[in-house]
């Protein structure tokens, strides 16, 4: 008999008690429904459980256990495991092999690093450590607990690996922002036979658009084609993605076109591949042809227009869709919505609109809307609300962001006391400036620079060839912006510290090692300052190449001396 609905498993449990049957068959349906099925109720599957004088096997705590994992309450799951394990009853079966994952699976989600931790020691007490399966689930608890030093010795001492294995680490390395490591132990596994799964896909395609390892998301896009059936949804949307984050934009909307039956993801993805590049015109009529599909968008397909109007300084546009948020697409405005239009007013020199909107949010607002108001402050020269708002913020933002950007709007105006009174202050909260670097692929291998980095074994040819470089386009009019340097030092120094940027390091190996023609593509994780923009469109323009930038925030495509972005940033 199938058991689709609980009132159905309830009559039949009934039926069981009434006529004192012990069908252990029937038992075990009525119990793996109310356990696992969606349409099922835990509570009652635990009363089945506590009703049992003593269960044969440990087929109904393991059940009971993984249910709990899966739960939004999974602490019951390491409650249940404890009970059981203390248990004084000589005849009640004991823990086994397939006890342990579900446990670990709940210690992973709760972020329980000493129970699971412990867990492992009894692990292997119990003699169950070389168990392939209980395996993989201790990769998996260690990295959902940012423990990828430990994931990474479990996987190296494993006796045998399967897929999952190799799958469990990568997808730990890329999830715990180790994205380079992910790449690596993809290609070793790919070098040792194991023919990657849909979940090793998405893995490596995240690592390939978080690092811009174009060679290597090319390689897994023939990987899927090879396979000869259609790609799922997931791995369409994750391919568009890499493609347009590795700045391949052509590539992503070719499969974009390729791909049937679209979902909302899908365009999503797209959307915001679009606005990213700049072609914010394109992004907004892809949204159109969307809605007349009858495509309802998401949060996040909001958030891709709403980005596209900000990149572009589209203020009544992107208002409009706003509004549409709630009142035509019925979704609630998310922190990420109300802070794009922040930035939109910011940016635009609407400052007091952008505080306004602030101020009538239904929503506490972030930091990072109060740092694109003090930038916005900055650019557009308003004085009085800028020390308004650095006197508001100063001593509550508890943020690195926030105060590395106060800092820099002192340094900006030559009080390097307040910024040395920002400085103490960071150190007291512990909040340390995240480093910038910049990567770049050659021949299939990335490239890592921070500013002033001598670790890469040709850093001696990189900074005469960037000497070079500056050489050549100081005479053609390229005048290095000495301002950006916000640190209280002569000019020579400020100079030697703006031709060392990341991104200059990286087009210097770039224009070294690549042939002419190629497009030269890096990725910034911060924001690129306002000399380098005018440093990228001089190289452009002097060695006729492309460069494509992504920063923090979009992708600079500098051609012929001009930026994608039309000096708009």
């Amino acid at each position: 008999m199938e058991i689709a609905t609980m009132a159905q498993a309830t009559q039949l449990h009934a039926q069981l008690l009434k006529h004192q049957q012990t069908d252990p068959q029937n038992l075990s349906k009525i119990f793996n429904f109310t356990a696992l099925s969606p349409s099922g109720n835990l509570t009652y599957a635990r009363h089945i459980l506590n009703s049992l004088q003593t269960p044969t096997n440990s087929y109904f705590h393991n059940t009971m256990i993984r249910a709990y994992s899966d739960s939004s309450d999974p602490f019951q799951s390491i409650s249940l495991f404890l009970t059981w394990h203390n248990s004084q009853d000589p005849f009640s079966p004991t823990p086994d092999r397939f006890t342990y994952p579900f446990v670990l699976k709940a210690c992973s989600k709760l972020k329980q690093k000493r129970f699971g931790k412990q867990l492992h020691g009894l692990i292997y007490k119990s003699g169950f450590s070389p168990d392939l399966y209980i395996q993989n689930a201790l990769i998996h608890f260690y990295s959902g607990c940012d423990q990828m030093g430990f994931a990474s010795k479990v996987f190296d001492k494993m006796p045998e690996r399967d897929v999952v294995s190799w799958t469990s680490v990568i997808n730990g390395y890329v999830d715990n922002k180790m994205t380079l490591e992910g790449l690596r132990l993809f290609d070793k596994m790919v070098m040792e036979g194991f023919e990657p799964n849909d979940v090793t896909v998405l893995s490596v395609l995240r690592a390939c658009a978080d690092t811009g390892a174009l060679s290597v998301g090319i390689k897994v896009n023939d990987f899927v084609n090879l396979k000869g059936t259609q790609l799922k949804k997931n791995v369409v949307t994750a391919l568009i993605d890499m493609y347009s984050k590795c700045g391949c934009i052509d590539s992503a909307m070719r499969i974009f076109n390729e791909a049937d039956n679209k979902d909302v993801y899908v365009w999503t993805a797209m959307i915001s591949g679009l606005s990213s590049h700049g072609l914010c015109k394109e992004a907004l009529e892809l949204f159109e042809d969307m809605k007349n599909l009858e495509i309802k968008p998401d949060e996040k397909t909001m958030t891709a227009v709403l980005s596209a109007c900000r990149n572009m300084g589209w203020v009544n546009e992107g208002l409009h869709h706003f509004k549409n948020i709630k009142k035509v697409y019925k979704l609630k405005p998310t922190l990420q919505h109300y802070g794009c239009i922040v930035d939109l007013l910011a940016r635009s020199g609407q400052l007091e609109e952008a505080q306004k909107f602030i101020k009538s949010m239904p929503i506490e607002p972030d930091s990072v809307m109060f740092r694109s108001l003090i930038w916005g402050c900055k650019v557009h020269g308003d004085a009085e609300r800028l020390e308004h708002l650095i006197e508001q913020f100063q001593d509550s933002c508890s943020d690195c962001g926030t105060y590395v950007l106060l800092g820099n709007v002192y340094a900006s105006k030559g009080k390097w006391k307040n910024k040395a009174k920002v400085r103490s202050l960071m150190n007291k909260k512990g909040l340390v400036k995240p480093s910038g670097y910049s990567r770049i692929e050659i021949n299939g291998e990335i490239y890592q620079f921070t500013a002033g980095s001598t670790c890469n074994i040709e850093a001696e040819s990189i900074y005469k060839k960037l000497e070079e470089i500056e050489e050549r386009l100081k005479g053609s009019g390229y005048d290095p912006k000495l301002s950006e340097v916000l640190l209280e030092i002569d000019d020579e120094e400020k100079a030697s510290q703006l031709l060392h940027h990341s991104e200059k390091l990286a087009v210097s190996f770039g224009l070294m090692k690549m042939k002419q023609g190629s497009i030269i593509r890096i990725v910034k994780n911060l924001r690129s300052c306002e000399d380098c923009h005018s440093f990228m469109k001089h190289v452009s323009s002097v060695y006729k190449r492309e460069v494509l930038i992504r920063d923090r925030i979009r992708f600079h495509h500098f051609r012929n001396g001009e930026c994608s972005c039309g000096d708009y940033w």
